[in-house]
């Protein structure tokens, strides 16, 4: 006779994730990968969007997964009662034992109705160091402290930043590292085997002040001064893009700047550039610095966030201060001279990101993570090589 326990813990467990809409952004594209490669014998995933009813978002919905669109645009809006009802309903039907919840409004919506709905572990997710907090917030994060079963953050510095803004037991926050999907990044061939006609410089980023692009556009005129001939790409999208364009022009190098808007093919940008940058104020763990190290291209990186644990300066990369435009110029313009330093840095990134951070090790390391949750009541200690984590903290369910 088969043991009712062990049976039970053979079955797939039901996880809903829930976002605001989905967007071509870091987390966004963590979250769809993440989804994609559970295995479905482990997990059931589900996805609610606050909102997702526009067209970008519904064509980056993942397959093989229910979708669930509250078509929230406001949550303080008086019909967002009725939709709460609705995901109450949705969340009881299917069974859901985890909701895990991405960004502030899907939070504050997504956890009080799953108290209401029974759902017996509820997660919220930070993947930044709360460079947007108000007081409210901090507020908010602190009263939900004690309906959350455990905050779920992608580096220690982000972990850091839940403790001090919002001060939950530190047992209950826990690291787990984003992954890059390695297979994508095959094709490229290594720095310098496939010369360009054109010399280039890329960052991948929204257009927004957190990232830092008004300092990569003084740092690119700087380097224009002394290599004229040096294109400049940022694929985004956002609302610094007419600020961007007009200082470009302001500094004489507008005709080097390229600003394509949103990339999908971030493998096929990647492979043109000399120098890939991350020039960010704030970070919690880059989705753009673990493409860069896949792809094989030299790296000029601020000093924020998980940036200096994935990057040892003039190892893997060369790093910089946040917001100094002059340094971050001379770090470029040294790897755009020096060929044989940008080819030995880029191929150590390469390494580096095969060895530590591949997609299939971070998708188990979740789902041994909702397992164990699950089954074991314990929240942390994830058998998984690159999972930073607090210590283990069992719950009872009620």
């Amino acid at each position: 006779m088969k043991n009712p326990e062990t049976t039970m813990s053979n079955r797939p467990i039901r996880v809903c994730f829930m976002i605001d809409r989905l967007f071509p952004g870091g987390t966004e594209t963590q979250l769809i990968a993440l989804i994609r490669h559970l295995d479905r014998t482990r997990v059931t995933p589900y996805l609610c969007l606050l909102d997702g009813e526009d067209d970008v978002s519904r064509s980056m919905e993942p397959p093989d997964c229910p979708v669930l669109r509250l078509g929230i645009r406001s949550i303080r809006q008086p019909r967002t009662f009725r939709k709460a009802w609705q995901f109450n309903r949705f969340l009881r039907k299917e069974q859901i034992e985890i909701l895990q919840m991405y960004f502030p409004d899907s939070t504050y919506f997504g956890v009080p109705v799953a108290r209401m709905a029974g759902v017996p572990y509820i997660l919220r997710t930070r993947n930044n160091v709360n460079h947007w907090m108000t007081s409210g917030h901090r507020r908010l994060g602190r009263l939900l402290n004690r309906w959350v079963t455990g905050t779920v953050t992608n580096c220690e510095a982000s972990r850091q930043a839940v403790l001090k803004d919002e001060k939950p037991s530190p047992a209950t926050v826990v690291v787990m590292e984003n992954g890059v999907d390695l297979a994508r990044f095959a094709g490229i061939p290594p720095l310098g085997t496939q010369p360009n006609e054109t010399r280039r410089v890329g960052v991948v980023a929204n257009l927004r002040p957190v990232k830092g692009l008004e300092s990569f556009v003084e740092a690119a005129a700087q380097v224009h001064r002394v290599m004229p001939e040096v294109e400049f790409h940022i694929a985004g999208e956002g609302e610094l893009r007419p600020r961007l364009e007009q200082r470009a022009c302001e500094l004489e190098f507008g005709d080097r700047l390229c600003l394509p808007g949103t990339v999908r093919d971030i493998p096929s940008f990647l492979r043109t550039l000399d120098v890939a940058v991350l020039c960010s104020l704030a970070e919690g763990m880059s989705n753009a610095i673990l493409e860069y190290m896949a792809a094989g291209r030299p790296i000029v990186a601020t000093t924020v966030g998980a940036t200096v644990n994935l990057i040892e300066n003039e190892v893997h990369g060369l790093l910089v201060p946040p917001g100094n435009s002059r340094e971050l110029g001379r770090a470029i313009t040294r790897f755009l001279e020096d060929g044989t330093l940008a080819s030995r840095l880029a191929a150590n990134a390469r390494r580096r990101v095969e060895e530590k951070y591949s997609r299939e090790a971070t998708v188990r390391a979740f789902e041994n993570f909702y397992r164990r949750l699950v089954f074991d009541g314990k929240f942390g200690a994830v058998d998984s090589e690159h999972a930073v984590n607090s210590r283990a903290l069992s719950f009872q369910r009620a």
